[in-house]
């Protein structure tokens, strides 16, 4: 009878939560009905409650938020459509940001190029041939300025996919705000800001892993005080899963690289309630539909344990696992490419019946290029036609209570923790990464894979079964052959221009900020200021801090 108590209870604060909720973001709809009239409750349940009920699946919005991590979900707001864009100059894609924007997409996501990604100038000889390739190059705050002319920032939440030089693209983002008049207080978004996940699986780091983690740091004690309502960092599994592991692997991987960053600010001295509601996630949506469900809904359960019981977090937002999907790029085919366009709608789907927060969809020729306009557009519009003709947005969680699904959530839970007890036993996500162990697992898993779709046991349509003898040949974007010379002119008349003694001033602060021990964030934001360009302040930093060279 306890377990019918405490539902009872339970029941009674969800009921609360939920009016309260709705005095701020009312229902869509005044009803939700099926096409044959048939009412569409809130909330389903199960017939007869068991003793497990309340302990593993519980009510949307409360611990252990198995089901959810608001009263309720989508029936008051959509998830955020946020579709990654980024490529050639600040200019191009700013255009491509307004497009998507007119066309109902309701956040921004910015892929940077790869120069920018590791902390490089665009006249660096290292950045020779990559400038502007596979997202947008931004070399200074002008560079900034451009890419997010004429874009309203206290309106508008932008998600940057940045890790090693993150604090140097958040401090941008942060001075173009106050140059449109809106204080740090009201700008909101995410930087990805996970080192830990380009050491295992993407390769763009810059640092060795303590510096690393102190600049992860600062940036949680920066925001905290100054920026309350940005994502301080986005611990991702999209990454982990793209380079071949399973969805346990990714679940466990991303779920022990989230304990080191809470470890890594508890032992700076930070309150975990002040940063803990500031940290988000980031997932893949692969193709198995029914396991990828399961994956997020698990994730959310894990993570709230963690948190309330590891850590004692106290803060009910610190418990939460609050997480945006994109979907599968690995998946995606350069044969018949119309194909990944029914693939990404499934992954789609698995993500909004996994509860996401917000979705990129992929396009469908981005096995070929970078996306065209047209195939932005459709990626965007598979959104938007699951969100407002499907249904599947009109009650909370409608998979609960599948003996398939809920078994699947119980066995994924189950798998992932056996890789974080073998991560603990290896001292943590900092020192299983040093060792190669999350690497070995996932080149393991990748391998398997690719084995068994050369023998044609795992069939990818188009591909290895029901290929064409003449493949279709789309339209592909084209980038200005011009660019980097572009760039690198812009770049040179930024430096002429630019109070030189005042850059070189704060540059140097920042060095002796970085020989200390003091927060490096207020530092970095003056060099922006100062139209410090990114291979100036990374070059510092370098200097200070050494290069990581890999395993």
């Amino acid at each position: 009878m306890e377990h019918e108590k405490g539902f009872e209870q339970a029941y009674k604060e969800w009921q609360e939560m939920t009016k309260k909720l709705m005095n701020r973001f009312p229902e869509r709809k005044e009803a939700f009905k099926t096409s044959s009239s048939i009412d569409i409750e809130r909330l389903y349940l199960p017939v007869q409650l068991n003793s497990s009920y309340m302990e593993k699946l519980g009510l949307p919005g409360q611990y252990p938020f198995t089901r959810g991590i608001q009263p309720t979900m989508y029936r008051a707001r959509h998830w955020t459509m946020r579709q990654y864009a980024g490529f050639g100059s600040a200019e191009e894609t700013n255009k491509r940001f307004r497009y998507l924007l007119d066309q109902g997409q309701t956040g921004l996501s910015v892929a940077f190029d790869l120069p920018t990604q590791i902390g490089y100038d665009s006249d660096h000889a290292m950045s020779r041939g990559e400038v502007g390739k596979v997202g947008v190059a931004i070399d200074s705050l002008e560079d900034m300025e451009a890419l997010l002319n004429d874009i309203p920032l206290d309106k508008v939440s932008t998600s940057m996919t940045i890790n090693a030089p993150a604090a140097v693209l958040l401090a941008m983002y942060i001075v173009v705000a106050e140059k449109q008049g809106i204080s740090p207080e009201k700008i909101s978004g995410t930087i990805q800001n996970d080192i830990l996940k380009e050491y295992i699986a993407r390769g763009t780091y810059i640092f060795p892993p303590k510096p690393s983690m102190r600049l992860i740091t600062d940036i949680f004690a920066y925001c905290a005080e100054n920026v309350p309502r940005w994502n301080t960092i986005s611990i991702s599994g999209y990454h982990i899963r793209e380079a071949g592991a399973t969805a346990a692997q990714e679940l466990a991987f991303t779920i022990a690289n989230g304990k080191a960053y809470v470890e890594a600010a508890l032992e700076a001295g930070l309150d975990i309630d002040q940063f803990a509601p500031r940290l988000a996630f980031f997932f893949n949506a692969h193709n198995e539909f029914f396991e990828e469900i399961a994956k997020f809904r698990a994730a959310r359960r894990m993570w709230a344990k963690i948190m309330k019981e590891t850590y004692q977090a106290k803060n009910p937002k610190s418990w939460q696992l609050r997480f945006h999907t994109q979907t599968g790029g690995s998946t995606l085919t350069a044969q018949q490419p119309d194909n990944n366009v029914v693939r990404v709608t499934v992954q789609a789907l698995s993500a909004i019946l996994g509860g996401t927060q917000s979705l990129h969809t992929n396009s469908r020729d981005e096995a070929l290029a970078l996306p065209t306009e047209e195939s932005a557009r459709i990626a965007l519009r598979t959104q938007q036609i699951l969100a407002n003709e499907s249904g599947v947005a009109d009650t909370v969680d409608p998979l609960a209570g599948s003996y398939y699904v809920e078994s699947l959530t119980d066995e994924l839970e189950n798998e992932a923790n056996l890789y974080l007890e073998k991560i603990n036993e290896l001292g943590g996500a900092v020192s299983a990464v040093e060792q190669g162990y999350m690497q070995r697992e996932i080149h393991h898993t990748a391998y398997e894979t690719q084995k068994a779709i050369e023998k044609g046991d795992q069939i990818v349509v188009g591909m290895n079964a029901y290929q064409l003898d003449d493949e279709p040949k789309p339209e592909l974007h084209r980038l200005n052959p011009e660019l980097s010379a572009n760039q690198v002119s812009k770049l040179g008349e930024v430096r002429s221009k630019r109070d030189q003694q005042r850059a070189s001033a704060q540059l140097e602060k920042l060095r002796k900020a970085a020989q200390d021990s003091e927060n490096l964030m207020p530092h970095i934001v003056e060099c922006v200021r100062s139209y410090c360009t990114i291979g100036e302040i990374c070059g510092v930093l370098r200097e200070e801090f050494g290069e990581f060279t890999g395993i």
